[in-house]
């Protein structure tokens, strides 16, 4: 019995670090001056000059499934519609950094 509790302690283990992604860290404040520099030409304040509905506030975000990290990285990574992709322009490091900078700024109401 110990061994089988054993076994299957150690089989849980694996499986949650194996199928866990690890958590994103992107920095704020470096995302802030990249936001300034390369997003807020269309996204100032967190609105949307050309989809104005979809801006970056929660609800929007919320609504649109883009809530997350990364969701975010990926739409910065790839755009979308009208956005252009990012990759190639900007590292991903610092996409992720744009991420944490639109996520921390939503929660606060971009204020």
């Amino acid at each position: 019995m110990k061994k089988f509790l054993s076994v299957l302690l150690l089989g849980i283990a694996i499986f949650t670090f194996a199928f866990n992604r690890p958590a994103l860290a992107g920095d704020a404040d470096k995302g802030a001056k990249i936001f300034s520099a390369n997003c807020a030409s269309c996204h100032a304040g967190g609105k949307n000059l050309v989809q104005a509905n979809k801006t970056l506030n929660k609800d929007a975000l919320e609504k649109y499934g883009m809530y997350s990290e990364e969701a975010i990285i990926a739409q910065v990574t790839k755009g979308k519609n009208a956005m252009p992709a990012f990759k190639g322009r900007l590292k991903p490091e610092q996409i992720e950094d744009v991420a944490a900078y639109v996520l921390g700024k939503a929660d606060k109401g971009w204020k």
